[in-house]
């Protein structure tokens, strides 16, 4: 019942904070240079087809009726029309969301794969030529950008070798792994390292833990220890980074989609603000913040299930 009144109290405190994301996206979204009118009727055309376009996009009332009627259509599930696609813009969202999320939850798990075991092997073996080479490695890819490490892999594995394809999505979901290999080591490679470093850190502070040396003095198997002491508690902070780790993920999509050439809403939010496409911009915007929202949400709980000290309050 804790947890119920909890999430009610965080979707609560939700709302004020989706209506500053709101304020924020009406005011920039205006800010952008260039007239979406224009750009939805071209440059060869008329003063009176570019107003009267304005007029029906509603571009012509003051800020304040504009503001509002952005916000009473959102409240009602009315996130517009696209400019661009000229279809409504949560039709567009609802083609494309699937794509985003299925990338980055294949990212996350990719990097859990390789953060994970990696880190223990660094963590056990603290100080010797194993935790050396593994933090060198990671300590590179760190420091390159997520870009570069796209092109990297999109110019050996892709364009010369060929073993995966250079963009698209695929229909199936063996399809899907296949082509979203690619742009998830992309993205999991640089993520890795981030957990990787956290997560060694917190496995080294455990094991140097009373309760983790009173342990080993009774006796009990070492695999018993890393399982139940170790990684329990060595997970809560790296909870933490990984919720963080996924919100940037999300938002950092723009990138690593348009390298690869992914239909996600990554790629999308970019065709957006090149056509000056008020309604879409703001419709992924919002649709961004929600799913960061929830991610932080769904990392609190998670949080308070590895730690029974936490109190959800």
């Amino acid at each position: 019942m804790s947890s119920l009144n909890y999430i009610f109290k965080r979707l609560l405190l939700m709302v004020p904070t989706f209506f500053l994301v709101m304020v924020i996206i009406f005011m920039l979204v205006r800010m952008l240079p260039g007239d979406p009118a224009i750009a939805m009727a071209g440059d060869r055309a008329s003063d009176a087809d570019i107003q009267a376009i304005r007029e029906r996009l509603g571009l012509t009332e003051p800020m304040l009726v504009q503001f509002w009627l952005f916000l009473s259509n959102t409240v009602q599930g009315d996130l517009g029309r696209s400019i661009l696609m000229r279809t409504d813009v949560i039709d567009v969202i609802a083609d494309r969301l699937p794509i985003t999320v299925f990338l980055t939850v294949y990212s996350v798990v990719l990097s859990l794969l390789i953060a994970g075991p990696l880190a223990f092997v660094a963590a056990l073996n603290r100080g010797r030529w194993p935790d050396a080479v593994i933090r060198t490695i990671f300590q590179i890819g760190l420091s390159m950008p997520v870009f570069y490490i796209g092109l990297v892999l999109l110019t050996f594995l892709a364009a010369q070798l060929r073993l995966f394809p250079v963009g698209g999505y695929g229909d199936t979901f063996g399809e899907k792994l296949y082509h979203l290999f690619l742009p998830s080591v992309t993205v999991a490679l640089y993520t890795s390292a981030i957990i990787m470093r956290n997560l060694r850190s917190a496995i080294i502070e455990v094991l140097d833990a009373e309760y983790v040396q009173f342990a080993r003095a009774k006796g009990l198997p070492s695999r018993l220890i890393l399982g139940r002491h170790v990684l329990r508690n060595a997970l809560i902070s790296t909870v933490t980074l990984l919720g963080l780790s996924i919100g940037n993920l999300m938002s950092g999509t723009l990138v690593t989609e348009t390298v690869f050439a992914v239909p996600g809403m990554g790629r999308l939010m970019l065709e957006a603000i090149f056509a000056r496409d008020y309604p879409l911009i703001q419709g992924l915007t919002l649709t961004f913040a929600v799913l960061v929202s929830l991610v932080f949400l769904m990392t609190d709980l998670f949080q308070s299930r590895l730690d029974p000290r936490m109190r959800l309050q």
